[in-house]
């Protein structure tokens, strides 16, 4: 054999080679990263063929498939749908998008790793295969009233039992119809698809947990409170200047009262004071008096920083790193860059209510098989200790005097003792305030935790306060909650 058909039959060969490795390499390394694509239409076809997991709300199935006749085998369906879409996401040909349909995609398919043990029964004993079940924290009387309360304002009200974490309600408005992207018409999927996505409202994006962030207002002083009292060097009554106008180092500009007049006499107030009556100019000298690193370190305990999931992710809420002395002024009334989730707002209220410990929030209760035994349960996680129980009953004190004698009157339950803190938050030039309420009640024994905000004011616009727009919500919640 000559020297160039030696040299062909090497590269041949070598072809061959490569081949059998491609191949097994495709076959067998990559092929559950493969089937696992959203893309793949035969895995998409396959997933259609069997029955989808149930995401349940109570005993109601909020998503659920349901039989066709047309070659999907099985459409799915969003009972009540747009109260729950940006919990549930939705699943269509073109996959699954957004909630607990995309992120626990493997359990609801019946592919996880989970549910292994049950696809070999199902093999032995002829049994149809089907996904898991979901089963949620949302107490769905909660979420209704958040619903109801919200109307047609744009914002977010999420609710916390702050003794574990569970998710009371997440609710983002405006929402969506997730039906109308799981048709199986996939011409008619494409345009409501596209209507949604130019939709300068943003009503695919969940406000609660993502999207662009907002500035807390005042709702961020109990974080600067919490600070304060952390530090021994202040108490409830420790005397603080809360003048009409704060006088800033490097800048002509001051900070000023909501109605430019002094919080107390002679330019004094207590710091209980100034968290009942809201005082920007107590909590701006509080801020500069503490410094950006301890009001920083105070934020982090509070959740702000981590990367949580719940399980969908939660867009990390922040406090900036490099502050002078007017931005840490600013910072301190919860304005600047200073921007949170409604979840994270939640999170402050709630770890206060849990004698200062903050759980991890989480949103899936069970994982149920089919027959609606249960294969995974959560189980509390404490994530951190944002105060001790000593600072966190002294937070709760002036709080329920803020919505007993304070900001938060509109709140006031009869016969239960409320905890709350109002916040209007400045963002835009030109733009009406952000209405915020974070409250948690009964204030002696917490059974829940709510953070809500209502856009640019809601109805009321440059009127609007977060004790008369965003506190009534949070209160009709708490009663959905407490019957």
């Amino acid at each position: 054999m000559n020297a160039p058909i030696r040299r062909l039959s090497t590269f041949v060969a070598l072809l061959f080679g490569m081949l059998l490795v491609s191949t097994t390499w495709i076959q067998f390394v990559s092929a559950k990263d493969l089937n696992a694509r959203e893309d793949n239409r035969r895995t998409l076809l396959s997933s259609y063929a069997q029955q989808r997991g149930q995401i349940l709300v109570g005993n109601q199935a909020v998503a659920e498939s349901t039989p066709t006749d047309d070659e999907f085998k099985y459409i799915r369906n969003y009972a009540n749908g747009p109260a729950y879409a940006h919990v549930t996401g939705y699943y269509s040909f073109y996959g699954a998008n957004g909630g607990l349909e995309s992120v626990e995609n493997s359990l609801l398919s019946g592919r996880s790793d989970k549910l292994f043990y049950r696809r070999v029964s199902d093999l032995f004993t002829g049994r149809k295969a089907q996904g898991a079940n979901l089963q949620l924290t949302i107490n769905p009387a909660v979420q209704q009233a958040a619903i109801d309360g919200l109307g047609s304002q744009r914002g977010a009200a999420v609710a916390l039992d702050p003794k574990t974490g569970a998710i009371l309600a997440m609710v983002s408005n405006p929402s969506y119809d997730p039906n109308a992207l799981a048709s199986h018409d996939l011409k008619a999927v494409q345009t409501a698809y596209k209507a949604l996505d130019e939709d300068t409202t943003r009503p695919l994006v969940n406000r609660a947990i993502g999207g662009n962030l907002y500035p807390p207002g005042s709702t961020f002083k109990i974080v600067t409170a919490a600070s304060a009292l952390s530090t021994g060097k202040f108490t409830p009554d420790s005397k603080i200047p809360g003048p009409a106008v704060l006088d800033l180092p490097q800048t002509t500009a001051g900070l000023a009262t909501d109605d430019k007049q002094p919080c107390g006499p002679n330019d004094q107030t207590t710091l209980a004071d100034a968290v009942r009556t809201s005082c920007n100019s107590a909590f701006g000298w509080l801020g500069m008096e503490l410094g950006a690193n301890e009001l920083r370190s105070q934020a982090a305990k509070f959740g702000f920083g981590d990367q949580l999931t719940v399980p969908m992710r939660v867009t990390p809420s922040s406090v900036p790193a490099q502050l002078n002395p007017p931005q840490l002024a600013q910072s301190a009334i919860g304005q600047y860059d200073v921007r949170v989730t409604p979840l994270q707002v939640a999170m402050i209220a709630a770890g206060v209510a849990n004698r200062g410990t903050v759980m991890k929030p989480y949103l899936v209760q069970s994982v149920l098989a089919p027959d609606l035994s249960t294969i995974d349960s959560a189980k509390p996680q404490e994530l951190s200790q944002a105060v001790t129980p000593q600072v966190a009953t002294q937070l709760t004190a002036m709080m329920e005097e803020a919505v007993n004698n304070g900001t938060g009157g509109a709140a006031k339950i009869p016969g239960v003792r409320v905890a709350g803190k109002t916040g209007t938050a400045q963002h835009a030039a030109g733009a009406a305030p952000h209405a915020w309420f974070m409250t948690f009640a009964p204030a002696d024994d917490p059974k829940i935790a709510i953070a809500v905000v209502v856009e640019d004011g809601g109805q009321l616009g440059n009127e609007a306060f977060g004790g008369t727009v965003a506190a009534p919500i949070a209160r009709a919640m708490i009663e959905a909650a407490l019957r």
